[in-house]
């Protein structure tokens, strides 16, 4: 039987987008628009299933606004803005984060820096942490696999966005999975 902590369940579950910000978008490989996609997906999913979520900003005034294609979604948040790498480094985020769901889901970039250096803090925190590797990007993609392959050697959950949405519904009825249907084709 497998441990029901590695199955992401919506009522445990947080999301947490990380600096998907215009300037560092457009440094990124062409993957970018794929992962941009996949975050959208996930955005919109989190609001029909009312996860919470929040999203970062790495030192806006240099880097810009979250990308317009996320920003739609955000339901009018305002970003966490941030100088640490760490998430957790940002006392803001570490207020906002919810207490009370033990599985925090990361998607966004970079995932070798703020993705990585996220994640082990949290898991110093206790939480189960997921990491969505298709939501996830680095300007270098052996940055990239490297850091997956650190974060599972730890602990991390890695994941995709189809197979986390479908954890997130649990069953094959209903509006929410209609509409999520839609959305990862």
């Amino acid at each position: 039987m497998m441990d029901v902590a590695l199955i992401a369940d919506r009522n445990q579950s947080q999301l947490v987008l990380i600096d998907m910000q215009t300037k560092l978008t457009s440094v990124m490989p062409s993957e970018v628009s794929a992962v941009v996609k996949n975050i959208a997906t996930l955005l919109q999913s989190v609001t029909l299933l009312e996860i919470p979520f929040l999203h970062t900003e790495q030192y806006p005034k240099g880097l810009g606004p979250t990308v317009p294609e996320l920003a739609q979604h955000l339901n009018g948040k305002k970003p966490v803005e941030k100088t640490a790498f760490s998430c957790c480094g940002e006392p803001t985020f570490s207020r906002q984060l919810s207490r009370d769901h033990s599985q925090v889901i990361l998607a966004g970039m970079e995932a070798h820096i703020c993705i990585l250096q996220t994640a082990f803090d949290l898991l110093a925190q206790g939480k189960t942490v997921f990491v969505v590797e298709d939501a996830v990007i680095s300007r270098n993609p052996e940055n990239k696999l490297n850091a997956l392959n650190r974060m599972r050697q730890a602990g991390v959950i890695i994941t995709n966005t189809e197979s986390l949405v479908f954890e997130w519904l649990a069953v094959a009825q209903g509006d929410a999975f209609k509409t999520i249907s839609q959305l990862i084709r």
